[in-house]
């Protein structure tokens, strides 16, 4: 499956994720829904946000010009709010999945979606 597919089958043909995109933990976007644009520097913090959890604990994140803030975070996880809206942040051996939600869609609804298909690509080492 290519990784455009991911994005559109698993996460957003998911109905429980608005916007997503794979980028590789060595810099750059695999794949992103269409018009999820998040610039080089928003890519370069999420990416650097699991090597400094308490930052990114205290300073939230930008996606797609959307500042958020930081509701939990751990090696594995991120997890953001802003108003209704919020994310699920997902690292796997190679690649960190970016998933968006919009209500009626909450972060219990959206979060298994985008953790279980990072635990299926760390289980076929991605």
């Amino acid at each position: 499956m290519s990784w455009q597919a991911y994005v559109d089958t698993n996460l957003v043909g998911s109905g429980k994720v608005k916007k997503a995109a794979i980028l590789g933990q060595a810099g750059g976007v695999w794949a992103s829904s269409a018009g999820y644009t998040l610039s080089t520097e928003e890519q370069k913090a999420i990416v650097s946000a699991f090597g400094n959890l308490d930052a990114v604990r205290t300073s939230g994140l930008k996606l797609a010009g959307v500042k958020f803030f930081t509701t939990t975070a751990d090696e594995n996880v991120i997890h953001g709010k802003k108003g209704g809206d919020g994310y699920v942040i997902a690292k796997t051996k190679q690649a960190i999945l970016v998933a968006e939600y919009s209500p009626p869609i909450q972060a219990p609804e959206a979060a298994p979606v985008v953790e279980g298909l990072a635990d299926y690509l760390k289980s076929v080492n991605y």
